[in-house]
């Protein structure tokens, strides 16, 4: 007589079990991506020549490029930036190596590239998909998005920029 503490394994339905090998696929292929720079940027730099060509075509979505510009931005700061600062950092000793023996890492990013890569191509898909929905086809005054992105750019990598 089984009960419900059977020895019998459950069945997983074939829908998750279905999602957990796409993943998977997915995942081996964007690990396999990772030596090959060259030619994630060179993808993705198609993959935004192919949304700009679609937001010119359809002459709209300047909201949706105005919040994918503020995300770029925002990626791009963590990708200029060091994970720890050493002008915040209080430190009680030297910065730079005393002896041979030490290891000086002199620049980690707090945005990995690879991630960085990552982040960046997802953004453009999304925003290549939205540009199929009209709900996100905001009216606008494009050259006002337009000089207000470039003032925040400036004011935003002041630091990183100086000189």
């Amino acid at each position: 007589m089984e009960g419900i503490g059977g020895d019998r394994a459950p069945v997983a339905s074939p829908l998750p079990q279905w999602g957990h090998d796409t993943w998977r696929m997915y995942q081996y292929y964007l690990d396999k991506t990772t030596p090959h720079t060259t030619y994630r940027w060179i993808g993705t730099l198609v993959i935004a020549a192919i949304y700009c060509l679609r937001v010119y075509s359809v002459q709209g979505f300047y909201i949706v490029s105005y919040g994918l510009g503020i995300y770029l931005l925002n990626l791009l700061i963590g990708f200029l930036s060091p994970l720890v600062d050493p002008e915040l950092e209080i430190s009680d000793g030297p910065l730079l190596p005393t002896k041979g023996s030490d290891e000086f890492k002199p620049f980690i990013r707090r945005l990995p590239e690879f991630k960085f890569w990552y982040s960046m191509t997802k953004a453009f898909c999304i925003a290549f998909v939205m540009t199929f929905f009209s709900l996100f086809d905001v009216p606008v005054f494009w050259p006002i998005l337009l000089c207000y992105w470039i003032v925040l750019f400036v004011l935003t990598m002041r630091r990183q920029i100086a000189i």
